[in-house]
């Protein structure tokens, strides 16, 4: 530039700078940047936050004086500070230049290069320009408020530690430390800048520690969490020292692998997240480099604070965060494990969300697409093995089949994909059946073991695998040629198997499980005789708690009853009801494979008529009262039931077992449990959890938590190293002591006594305090009725001339022969109809009625209560009639409810509890609900209903307020708050039974449908009786007949004492005739100062369909049943 610059200015602007790389690799506060001005001070621009792409932007000015310098000197320095900076920080780039070749850019900005970082060359934007005299440098000057020698060995120690990490000389680093040790030991408790210096030297101790040349890294970490004390939230250093300790503790779980340091590093990253903003520096290298870590060095964990952590990761990776797959795959994996240890179907449901998630994240060609694709099948053939629901295993199966396409021949883990996919292709042979799908998952696993060279560390795993699907074959198609092969592959699998390898002892049990099969054909001892050695072998490789040890007993007790079924031996057959024994109450496996173990031990029981066979029932029951007392809801209950085969028909087959051993008692108690799978567990719902934390707070809080550490803790007792095996037992022992003390505390409390147990004999004779129960119980193995009466022994009643099956026939017959009668003339003869009932009368009723009579010698007029089970809950028993005329022809002989008043009961327990809640009477309310319009789709439109209406409320006496509510006030809310508020209620509408989901049954409003989780839900204990007007409203669910879940049972559940309700579709038109007639004898008598008495409901019932006689056909009169007190 032409002329002189003497006593001239010159303006530098300092617009940003790029390619910014810190030599020390330390994730700065800030960039700032340095001028010499004079000898005395620089001039500092402010302090910027780097970006992610390391740049960072200024549009600072500062004007200077030529004479000052002959040249321009600038530094690019690194701040570890935000608040207060100690010393001068690290030095980016340093460069001098001539202010001539400064001010030959003109107006122009020009870019200012300096000395390479790691490769990079840092570079600064500026734009100069010559201007008049001023003394104004535009910025500020850089005035240290940090004492001058703490000051310099700060920047002493950043450069000594920059050159140890260009150099690797250890002299520089323990330079470093020596310096930032200094700094620190002058910068005491109480010192403004302790926390900068706690940072530094943590900072080069974890450098050297990492490599090697520190030893020591619990003193390192503590100064880190040091100096993050010293900055708590708020404090404008808090985000760097949160991602100072989250980097700390990820270097030391990457040299030692300590799990407390990954999950520690985890629960910070979820702190610093927030403090971080998008596109800065520190988010990018500091916080998504953490995360992505800790996703992929976080150990698999399916405890609950594991999976509330990776929960928390996720959480951290929104809808388009870069690492939100790699967040879901792992939490999905701990969830179906965590599945496997405890059964909670959500775990499941949720993992199948996640996995279909991250497979819609990742595209065709990602890495880890085939692997998620592999997770999300693998949950979905667990889901399909827990609720047996086909569209699952057929998306499994297609799942993997997309898998294998992504792992063509060559790929390393193509075996993993052709193994998995054969065995589910296996699972739905089992299921249906289809000879192509063994056909093709052997030829699959016959693939997947060629695949794999001999010495692969898998191959024992892919020969067990072939076995395993040879068998199955076998089973089905007796093909002596597969189960050899198994039985061979099975032995190679073991040669090839490690004698220490964790699986080793489920090859045993496999291949002893063979070898029954093939002594059941050959009748070869040395089979037999190998296969129970295998499985003893199987149980001595495995710690006493480990869970397969249940799988071990199960298959041992095979091998016992094989030899038996063979050779006859009662030693053998004790020795397999031993190992149903150990199997079934083996404390660390899950609930759900030891119910199959007590299943298996009462079919063998059964079928080989053993003494242990009510022991069996028993077992079966309390393991399932455990399992389904973990479910969180009504329906879950349900659903986790069909879990388990035939679960509906043992609670009448135990009864039956025990009524064929003479013992009665144990029958009645055996009905009562197992039905409590779902009313008498329902009824109890209010009881263990609910009622304890009103009454003990503390001591429901201690019991729930104990529930939650010993689930848990199942887990950690199937290692394979005795000595931790050991520890985890005694842990687990110590567990189970508290737990069962803190039952004995809850047992200790006023209405607690029997917490967590069945009722026994003596409470449920209770139900009987006003008249005989009569429980009917069809089981395949004998139908009988058991008569409960209020003191004494229960009374057998035989039902000799007919079985289930005949049950079964004469259910399907009244469901075709009532739709049949409602389409018929009033007047034509019911005849299909009459010889129904006379086959109740005959072959049910007419034996029971004998003991009733002769041995009871119980009153004509009396009230007894019906208990049906299985097929019985179908059959309209209260109306069973002889329809013959007397022997003498001096009149027609009575019927059932000629003799007695017929209530029904669910169970014992529900009508117990009905009693127990009738309280002190209040004066009652009557709402009348009815809607007949209930709009398109929800059925046809009932005329009736507000004729109906007007009837009862004509009927209701006047000592009782009555309201209706009808039309578009029905609504589901607004009966919901009616069933709620009133004492008694009369519902007029349709009804519909829901047979797949019966908690879904409903009556019909206006808008949505009113149904039996709603009233359920509810606890209603003023309220005193219903009559419901509606189709099918006391009609049990197909799938569980052994089960009375309908309408009417959930109204009483929810606390009315008793309820009129249907068992098929009402005529509205003819049904006002009963209503009219119950309601009038019902409230007889109020007129002398009676009070409205629910107890008299059945009586009234009773009267009112005897009165009806000629208006009413057969069918809509004993369509009306009572259930309850």
């Amino acid at each position: 530039m032409p002329g002189s610059l003497e006593d001239r200015y010159v303006r530098v602007e300092v617009i940003n700078g790029k390619n910014l790389n810190i030599p020390s690799g330390r994730i700065p506060a800030g960039i700032y940047i340095s001028v010499d001005v004079d000898s005395r001070r620089p001039w500092k621009s402010a302090t910027r936050v780097l970006l992610s792409d390391e740049s960072v932007t200024w549009d600072d000015t500062l004007i200077l004086s030529s004479h000052v310098s002959p040249a321009f000197s600038v530094e690019i320095r690194a701040s570890y500070e935000v608040d207060r900076m100690l010393g001068s920080g690290e030095v980016v780039g340093k460069l001098q230049t001539s202010w001539d070749e400064l001010l030959d850019h003109g107006d122009e900005p020009f870019v200012l290069s300096f000395p390479p970082v790691r490769g990079v060359y840092p570079s600064l934007t500026l734009k100069t320009a010559t201007v008049p005299a001023c003394d104004d440098q535009g910025s500020a000057l850089l005035d240290s408020l940090v004492d001058c020698e703490i000051a310099q060995d700060t920047d002493a120690g950043h450069a000594q530690f920059v050159e140890y990490m260009t150099g690797e000389s250890i002299f520089h680093l323990n330079g470093a430390v020596q310096h930032f040790q200094v700094v620190l030991d002058q910068c005491l408790i109480g010192h403004p800048d302790r926390a900068a210096a706690l940072t530094n030297l943590a900072c080069v101790r974890l450098e050297g520690y990492i490599r090697n040349d520190i030893q020591d890294i619990d003193s390192t970490i503590s100064l880190f969490r040091d100096a993050l004390a010293l900055r708590p939230q708020g404090h404008p250093d808090h985000a760097s020292s949160l991602c100072h300790l989250i980097r700390a503790l990820n270097r030391c779980y990457s040299k030692e692998q300590s799990a407390v340091y990954i999950h520690e590093s985890a629960q910070l990253c979820c702190k610093l997240l927030p403090l971080c903003p998008e596109g800065t520096y520190l988010r990018s290298i500091g916080v998504d480099t953490a995360i992505d870590y800790v996703i992929h060095n976080l150990p698999m964990d399916a405890s609950d604070e594991g999976i509330h952590l990776r929960r928390v990761i996720l959480e951290l990776c929104p809808l388009g965060h870069q690492h939100r797959p790699g967040a879901l795959y792992p939490l999905l994996q701990s969830l179906h494990r965590r599945f496997t240890q405890r059964g909670t179907i959500d775990d499941l449901d949720e993992s199948i969300e996640l996995g279909r998630e991250a497979v819609s994240l990742l595209s065709e060609g990602h890495p880890q697409r085939s692997n998620c694709l592999n997770e999300l099948a693998v949950s979905l053939i667990y889901r399909f093995g827990y609720q047996g629901t086909s569209h699952d295993l057929d998306e499994a199966i297609s799942v993997y089949e997309q898998a294998l396409l992504l792992r063509p021949v060559g790929h390393e883990s193509r075996y993993l994909s052709l193994s998995n996919l054969g065995g589910a292709l296996r699972t739905r042979f089992n299921k249906r059946g289809d000879i192509d799908d063994i056909n093709r998952a052997i030829s699959l696993h016959r693939e997947a073991l060629m695949s794999i060279p001999p010495e692969h560390p898998r191959r024992d795993a892919m020969l067990a695998n072939l076995a395993l699907a040879l068998k199955t074959r076998y089973v089905k198609s007796h093909v002596n040629e597969d189960l050899n092969e198994a039985i061979d592959r099975y032995r190679e699998s073991l040669r090839v198997r490690r004698h220490d390898h964790p699986n080793r002892h489920i090859t045993l049990f496999n291949l002893s499980s063979a070898l029954c099969s093939r002594f059941t054909q050959s009748r070869e001892n040395e089979d037999i005789e190998e296969a129970v050695r295998l499985c003893q072998e199987s149980l001595a490789a495995l710690p006493s708690l480990h869970p397969d040890r249940c799988l071990s007993y199960s298959w041992l007790q095979q091998a016992y009853l094989s030899r038996y079924r063979v050779e006859h031996s009662p030693a053998d057959l004790s020795l397999a009801v031993d190992n149903f024994r150990l199997s079934s109450r083996h404390p660390t496996e899950g609930l759900q494979q030891r119910i199959m173990a007590a299943w298996d031990w009462v079919v063998a029981a059964e079928k080989h008529h053993h003494a242990s066979g009510l022991e069996a029932y028993s077992t079966y029951f309390d393991l399932l009262d455990r399992y389904l007392s973990t479910r969180s809801s009504i329906v879950a209950r349900r659903e986790a039931t069909f879990t388990f085969r035939r679960a509906s028909t043992l609670p009448v087959d135990a009864a039956s077992c025990a009524t064929r051993r003479d013992n009665l008692r144990q029958a009645v108690e055996l009905v009562e449990h197992g039905r409590g799978q779902q009313w008498t567990l329902a009824s109890r719902l209010r009881t263990p959890l609910e009622d304890l934390e009103s009454t003990n707070p503390k001591l429901a809080r201690t019991f729930s938590e104990l529930n939650k550490q010993l689930s848990g803790a199942q887990d950690s007792v199937g290692s394979t190293d005795r000595a931790a095996a050991d520890r985890a037992a005694t842990a687990y022992r110590k567990l189970t002591e508290q737990w069962d003390a803190a039952v004995t505390e809850i047992r200790n409390l006023q209405g607690f006594s029997r917490f967590l147990l069945p009722p026994s004999y003596k409470d449920l004779q209770a139900a009987a305090c006003q008249g005989p129960v009569i429980i009917l119980i069809g089981s395949e193995y004998s139908c009988s009725a058991i008569i409960v009466t209020t003191s004494g022994e229960p009374h057998h009643v035989p039902l000799p001339s007919i079985v289930l099956a005949d049950l079964e026939n004469l259910k399907d017959r009244f469901a075709r022969a009532i739709p049949h009668a409602c389409r018929m003339g009033p007047t034509e003869l019911r005849t299909d109809l009459i010889v129904l009932l006379r086959a109740v009368w005959d072959n049910i009723m007419l034996p029971i009625v004998d003991v009733l009579e002769h041995v009871l010698k119980l009153k004509h007029g009396s009230r007894i209560w019906l208990c049906p089970t299985a097929a019985f809950t179908s059959i309209p028993l209260h109306a069973a009639h002889p329809f013959q005329t007397k022997a003498d022809r001096s009149g027609k002989e009575p019927c059932l409810e000629d003799l007695f008043i017929c209530s029904y009961t669910p169970t014992l327990s529900a009508l117990i509890r009905s009693r127990q809640m009738m309280k002190k009477h209040v004066p009652p309310s009557f709402i009348a609900i009815g809607q007949g319009q209930p709009g398109a789709g929800k059925g046809k439109e009932l005329l009736a209903v507000d004729s109906e209406l007007k009837l009862v409320r004509k009927l209701v006496p006047a000592m009782a307020q009555c309201f209706t509510l009808s039309g578009h006030e029905a609504t589901r809310a607004g009966a919901l708050e009616a069933l709620q508020q009133n004492s008694w209620v009369h519902l007029a509408c349709h009804g519909k039974q829901d047979h797949d989901q019966p908690y879904n049954s409903h009556f019909v409003m206006k808008d949505e449908p009113l149904t039996l989780l709603d009233i359920m839900e509810k606890d209603i204990p003023h309220a005193e009786f219903a009559f419901l007007s509606a189709c099918h409203t006391a009609v049990g669910d197909k799938e569980t007949p052994d089960e009375v879940i309908h309408l009417a049972a959930g109204l009483q559940f929810s606390g009315f004492k008793s309820v009129v309700g249907t068992l098929w579709e009402v005529d509205d038109a003819v049904a006002k005739h009963i209503v009219e007639a119950f309601y009038q004898n019902i409230f007889k008598g109020l007129e002398d100062g009676g009070v409205m008495d629910c107890t008299k409901a059945a009586w009234a019932l009773n009267r009112a369909t005897h009165a009806v006689k000629t208006k009413v056909p057969l069918e809509q009169r004993i369509v009306f049943i009572h259930i309850g007190v």
